[in-house]
């Protein structure tokens, strides 16, 4: 029997400054999770994981992540994704920075 189809976001790495960045529903790359895309038919996530990785010049590593429909937008669901969220771990700055304003 085939397995149920999670839902996924799109995910990659900004080229320049190494952010995890997320593909939006109007082909935008947004830092901020809840603004991604969440894709819910496997097909269409393959097309929008092919759209991603067309685009060298701005991402790297673009794959697709398991999220799920929150109240804000999509959520992650596995540790490492949440983790991604949250920007370097190593000192304040980007995503971290942003939070002790």
């Amino acid at each position: 029997m085939a397995r149920q189809f999670t839902p996924k976001v799109v995910t990659a790495n900004a080229l320049l400054e190494g952010d995890a960045v997320y593909l939006t529903a109007d082909n935008r790359w947004s830092r901020l999770h809840q603004e991604a895309e969440l894709i819910e038919d496997e097909a269409h996530a393959q097309l929008r994981l092919l759209h991603a990785e067309g685009q060298r010049q701005v991402v790297v590593g673009a794959y697709l992540a398991d999220a799920r429909r929150g109240p804000r937008g999509p959520e992650p669901i596995h540790f490492r994704e949440v983790f991604r969220t949250r920007g370097p771990s190593n000192y304040a700055h980007g995503k971290q920075e942003l939070r002790h304003v």
